[in-house]
């Protein structure tokens, strides 16, 4: 029994098995994406900047029903609608905030769709990359009543909130700009991730006050309110750092992409996959891939993309919800979106397969040449300078260079029918609809408007003359 595909899904990573002691199923889940983002200098809202290809918000949204969450509730302001819209689904509840005043009085705005019983988990709709298994670590610490936190450790804390020990237990979290100099040094950091008992936040988070630099409601002071009412501060710690990474500006998504399509490609070799350059590939959607396939440098993978065994996908090709047969060569420059290719053929350079292309075994389509919305039979070949639209053709067919089918008429698409064991002189043109019969051929140049018949040479261009005595015209000198 042959092994079963790698598949990658950039989103879903792979999480150990254990159980939690806070049932993930009895949930609630805060997103807080209300941020305006303006060090990003864009119109678009924050949270809808991509990772990957998909809005930084829908990975965190992935993540959470990664967990099994009854409830999420995505807290949303500038652009707001524009989110809504982008990222609305059945299971996810909204809640206002406007104006922005702070993280405390965000979650204070999702209370009302929250399950009281249950604990509250607070995500960042701008920190893409927290994984599942993080989360669960945090919410395996989060028994009763007791608050948990996630916390780091970071060589250089500058700008987070620093979180406060006396004897080793957490006492409360001072955020950078109140902080002492005593407490700037604390290396340990708030990450702004926590699970919080939620009929404790309903208790807690009117209470909040905003004497602070920013003027703001902070849900890290519900830390110590916590403490003073005797409830257990706990924490848990994510794997690296870059998970709790958030994004406030180009050059930290630039960052946080390159970090992620790394860890995609760690992945992706970690699976038998050959990559010419791990750090020159970029995946956005769910990549498959069977044994020994080999991917060249700046190659882009969208959508749903499956490789079959010991296929090569050359240098800077673009491949898009589409198939790649066994033993397939992809050459460079290739353009493949909703196509599928089958195994053994060779595919380009500066190929392009268009949604509907449907290419049999060992099938050649080589440079410059388009193929859509058209099935190619096994050992069929177009090696360049060609297009086939709305076409059936058959096996073995050749067709010549500068080759077109004329599949549109200015208002409908007809269809081309070509038959096995054609060939097709270059510089020809198939007014559709017609008919090419098996084993005919097409002289060069020829302009087919009715049917070809099977097994017979058909031409249609005027008879070769040349003229005597004739002159090229010559340039009339300047007056």
């Amino acid at each position: 029994m042959s092994p079963a595909p790698f598949v990658f899904q950039p989103c879903a990573f792979s999480q150990p098995a254990f159980s939690p002691r806070v049932s993930p199923e009895i949930v609630n889940v805060v997103i807080l994406a209300a941020g305006q983002g303006k060090r990003m200098r864009s119109d678009l809202p924050k949270v809808l900047h991509p990772i990957a290809g998909k809005p930084m918000l829908g990975h965190v949204l992935d993540t959470a029903r990664q967990l099994g969450a009854a409830k999420i509730c995505v807290v949303h302001g500038h652009g707001g609608e524009q989110v809504r819209a982008a990222l609305d689904a059945p299971d996810l509840a909204w809640a206002v905030q406007e104006p922005q005043l702070g993280t405390g009085h965000a979650v204070l705005q999702a209370l009302p769709h929250l399950d009281t019983a249950a604990p509250t988990l607070v995500l960042y709709g701008d920190v893409p990359l927290i994984r599942a298994a993080t989360l669960r670590r945090l919410l395996e610490v989060a028994t009763g009543d007791t608050l948990a936190l996630l916390t780091a450790h970071l060589p250089n804390p500058h700008g987070y909130g620093r979180i406060v020990r006396i004897d080793g237990k957490v006492t409360r979290i001072v955020e950078e700009k109140d902080a002492d100099d005593a407490e700037r040094a604390i290396s340990e950091i708030n990450t702004g991730i926590l699970v919080a008992p939620t009929d404790k936040l309903a208790r807690w988070l009117p209470q909040l006050g905003n004497r602070n630099a920013q003027g703001e409601y902070y849900l890290t002071d519900i830390v110590a309110m916590a403490v003073a009412e005797g409830i257990a501060v706990a924490t848990a710690h994510p794997d690296a750092s870059w998970e709790t990474d958030g994004i406030n500006s180009k050059a930290q998504l630039a960052a946080l992409e390159r970090i992620h399509q790394r860890n995609i490609a760690e992945i992706l070799m970690d699976a038998g996959v050959t990559l010419a350059d791990p750090a020159r590939i970029d995946v956005r959607g769910t990549l498959t891939c069977e044994r020994d396939v080999f991917i060249d440098v700046g190659c882009v993978f969208e959508g749903e993309v499956k490789v079959g065994s010991g296929a090569t996908v050359s240098a800077h090709c673009v491949l898009k919800d589409c198939s790649i047969g066994a033993g397939a060569r992809i050459h460079p420059f290739c353009h493949i979106e909703g196509a599928s290719v089958g195994a053994q053929s060779l595919i380009g350079p500066y190929a392009r397969l268009r949604p509907g292309a449907q290419l049999a075994e060992d099938v050649h389509v080589g440079n410059f040449v388009e193929v859509k919305n058209s099935t190619i039979a096994a050992h069929s070949k177009a090696n360049h300078l060609a297009y086939i639209g709305d076409a059936t053709v058959g096996s073995r067919v050749n067709v010549g260079a500068g080759t077109i089918t004329c599949n549109y008429d200015g208002a409908n698409k007809h269809r081309t029918v070509i038959g096995d064991d054609v060939f097709i002189g270059s510089d020809s043109q198939l007014v559709a609809p017609v008919t090419v019969g098996r084993g005919a051929t097409l002289g060069a140049g020829t302009t087919l408007t009715r049917d070809a018949p099977p097994d017979q040479l058909t031409v249609s261009r005027a008879r070769q003359l040349s003229v005597p005595g004739w002159k090229r015209p010559v340039k009339k000198p300047k007056s």
